[in-house]
This record gives structure tokens, sequence and C-alpha cells, in this order.
């Protein structure tokens, strides 16, 4: 009992030190969302948050997990949830898990759900990836992290998230805090099982209005064959990285459906964790970058 009693003492000092959580918007979070639908509630469910599912975010926050051997690399972690919840746990902590085993500090957001009933759903979320993007780099130095090497990944509606943030090239509409937004985007992208971004009716082509630019960052893309048409999201885009010759890497596992993130599939899919990390480093994202 004794030597139970000490070991949950040093986890919980040692994961009290590990952890920083921070509110995004302490001055207060801009932009006023509507009402969710009785529809969207009843997706959600009456319990709304419960362990690995978290809903109902209003006040948007980042925890930050350092490496114990830190290399300089930063990645913030978007879960999915369709943009009705967070899947904290499969496609959140267990990312952040996985990252700090890289020596990368891993930075998970909890943004602003649900959004599926506004007219574009993936607003308000960018806001908060742009605002945490300003502020790890504002605290480069604090947290170790190299300003230049800071990443994202998302997971179905983060991976939607992300690809907004990477891609996008509108102005930012929300109040600027100066010193602490930074105009750029990431400097990596990771992009797990997402979509959005083809034409609804003509799969062979980008939606209206949508175009990867000439200086997207460098994307690695996994995806299952069996995951809908996530598959051809991931192929068009792909491909347009190819045809501007940007940097990119895509993997489709024949199994692992939609949803894989962390948890053990018994499929080849499992090793896209390996994968992915051989990826960032053969970018150089995981080594320190002389200045």
């Amino acid at each position: 009992m004794r030597i139970l009693t000490l070991l949950l003492l040093a986890l919980a000092s040692t994961a009290g030190a590990a952890e920083t959580v921070l509110p995004l918007w302490p001055e207060g979070v801009p932009g006023k969302r509507v009402a969710p639908s009785k529809a969207t509630t009843d997706r959600i469910g009456p319990k709304g948050s419960y362990a690995g599912h978290e809903t109902f975010i209003n006040e948007p926050s980042i925890t930050v997990y350092p490496a114990a051997n830190p290399n300089g690399a930063a990645v913030i972690v978007c879960p999915g949830g369709g943009y009705w919840f967070l899947s904290t746990h499969n496609e959140g902590t267990g990312v952040c898990a996985w990252l700090n085993q890289l020596g990368v500090t891993a930075v998970l957001l909890r943004y602003r759900t649900p959004t599926s009933d506004e007219t574009i759903p993936y607003q308000y979320p960018v806001h908060d990836l742009q605002r945490t993007l300003g502020i790890v780099r504002h605290r480069a130095d604090e947290w170790k992290v190299d300003p230049r090497r800071v990443g994202v990944i998302g997971f179905s509606a983060g991976a939607n998230l992300v690809g907004h943030a990477s891609w996008d090239r509108t102005p930012r509409t929300y109040p600027q805090k100066p010193g602490v937004d930074d105009p750029r985007g990431p400097d990596f992208t990771l992009f797990v099982y997402g979509g959005g971004f083809l034409d609804k009716e003509d799969k062979t082509k980008f939606r209206e209005g949508f175009a990867v630019p000439k200086d997207a960052p460098p994307c690695f893309f996994v995806v299952a064959h069996n995951d809908g048409n996530n598959p051809l999201e991931a192929g068009e885009l792909y491909l347009a990285y190819k045809r501007l010759d940007r940097p990119a890497e895509l993997h489709v596992y024949a199994k692992g459906g939609h949803g894989f993130g962390t948890r053990a599939t018994n499929h080849p899919v499992d090793g896209w964790t390996r994968t992915a990390g051989e990826w960032m480093r053969s970018q150089g994202f995981l080594e320190a970058t002389p200045k």
C-alpha cells in the first residue's frame, strides 16, 4: 500500500510539473456563436462532455506537454469530432504522448465547439488555432521551441481545421494582439483522415474558391482506403502539392476506417505514427537548425 501511494504521488507530481494550461483569449473570446440547434444537441447527447469527449467549449485553451528531451520542434494537436465535440484522448493526449517520445513539445488545442451550426463551421476554430500559433512562437524561448519549427496535426474535422490554417490566405478578422499574433501559418502540417476541400458533386476537383497555395507548408497525408471519400481528398491535395513541387508525402492504408487516431486496430495503419515521425525527421523538423 505504501509503495502504491508513493507511486501515485510521484505520478501526480510529474503530471503537475509537465502540463501548462493557458486560456487563448484572457481578454475575452472574440465573435458571437449561434446557439446549437436541437439536431446538434441531440447528436452530442445529454451528457455533453465526458472522458475523452469534450464539447460546449466556450473558453478555448491550450495544454502544453513539454518533452523530456526537447529538440526544439513543437506541434499543435487538433482533435476531431465533426465540429460537434473533441476526441481528446484518441486524437489528443495520446498524440501528445507520441510526440513527446520524438522530443517534440506537444500543444493540445481545445478549440471552440460545437460550431457545426455556424455558416462557416471552421471559422472560430481557425481563429483559435491562429492565436495558438502566435502564442507558441511568442513563448518560444520559455518553452524551448524553435519558432521556425512549429507544426500542426489534425484529425478528421481537426484536419479540416489545420488545412484551412495551412492553405487559406484570407485576412484575419479577429482583434490582433500586438506581440502575440503572428501572421505566419504553420511551418509543417500533418493531415490525418481529413476532408471538406473537394466539390460536393465532382470529387475530381476542389470546391469553388479553394486552391492549395504556392507557399503551402510541407505536408504529411495519411488515410485508410476504407474511409469514404477521405482518400480522394488526400489524393487530390497531394497531387496539388506535386504540381506545385511542394514537399509532401501520402500514405493510404488498406484498412483502418475512420478515427483510428492512436488506438490499436491490429492493421498496418497502426504504423502511421512511426512513418510520420520518419517524415518529420527527413524534413529536418526534428533536428535543431542553426540560428
